[in-house]
């Protein structure tokens, strides 16, 4: 993500290749909310998580809908001869006419709260399972897609699809849960339940959101009262650690091991720091004397 958005602490990172894809279609979803959803379109998402046209070790159809040449599709767990069913997809043959409705529902107007719509708008997508993989990532892409149009917005501080995965435990439960629940009387889904998981998570997202921002605040602050040419690149690195939340104590020798220097070099960086008011000495605690950003 922030490659594609020019900033410089991405030649820092090492990412997988294939995450690349993911952020090709998050990036659509997004920053292209208002652009209707087609069959095109997600058949090029599609394409972009899958690149070489595999699924780990498997091929699969990529770009298109899948096939039941190889039985049902279903989802499945547990070692080989003792599987469980968690859920089985609507046949091949269905697929298009049930995205057909999809589409037109997605991309029209209804009575209905837009946020309400996101929750729906995955429910449905994941329940056709219209690929043979990829169906949960596309599924949060317009999970994502549908708020940015609530928010009519395409600037964004949280992310549904990073909090739905770090809840997917919770979220296969509810999953399995809600596709399995149908009422005797007229055979419909119920899905009460999975609207206010789906309401909880968003809250939870926004608590996410508002930590990491109070976060990057503090770091802008920081950096803004103390121009980072004042430093050198080791005292800048280690500041940038303390900023982030350093786990345990700073202490010279840490100082030396972690920027690559001798301890003499790793004392004249702290006491410079503590000279200009930017580290104090911690109460003392044992036999290292240690170090902490001061007012942080």
């Amino acid at each position: 993500m922030a490659r594609r958005l020019g900033i410089h602490i991405a030649g820092q990172v090492t990412v997988d290749r294939h995450v690349d894809g993911v952020v090709e279609m998050t990036f659509d979803a997004v920053q292209k909310f208002s652009q209707p959803l087609t069959k095109d379109r997600l058949f090029g998402w599609h394409a972009c998580l899958f690149p070489a046209g595999r699924s780990g070790m498997y091929k699969i159809k990529v770009g298109s809908w899948r096939d039941d040449k190889n039985g049902p599709m279903q989802v499945v767990s547990g070692a080989l001869g003792s599987e469980k069913v968690h859920f089985k997809a609507p046949a091949a043959c269905r697929i298009d006419g049930e995205m057909k409705d999809f589409f037109k529902w997605f991309n029209g107007a209804q009575d209905i709260d837009a946020v309400l719509k996101a929750a729906i708008a995955h429910l449905w997508f994941v329940t056709i399972h219209p690929f043979e993989d990829g169906n949960g990532r596309i599924g949060r892409a317009l999970s994502d897609m549908q708020l940015t149009r609530s928010d009519n917005n395409a600037a964004r501080f949280y992310s549904m699809s990073v909090q739905i995965r770090k809840e997917r435990g919770d979220y296969y439960k509810l999953l399995e849960k809600t596709q399995t629940s149908r009422r005797l009387i007229d055979g419909k889904i119920d899905i009460t339940d999975w609207l206010e998981w789906f309401l909880g998570c968003l809250g939870r997202a926004f608590d996410v959101s508002n930590v990491t921002l109070a976060s990057v605040l503090k770091k802008a602050s920081f950096w803004e009262n103390n121009p980072r040419g004042s430093f050198n690149e080791r005292q800048q690195r280690m500041i940038e650690k303390l900023l982030d939340g350093f786990i345990g104590k700073l202490t010279s020798s840490k100082w030396a091991r972690i920027v690559k220097c001798s301890q003499d070099t790793a004392l004249r960086d702290i006491s410079f720091l503590v000279e200009k008011g930017i580290l104090v000495k911690d109460k003392s605690g044992g036999r290292s004397t240690s170090y902490s950003l001061k007012g942080f």
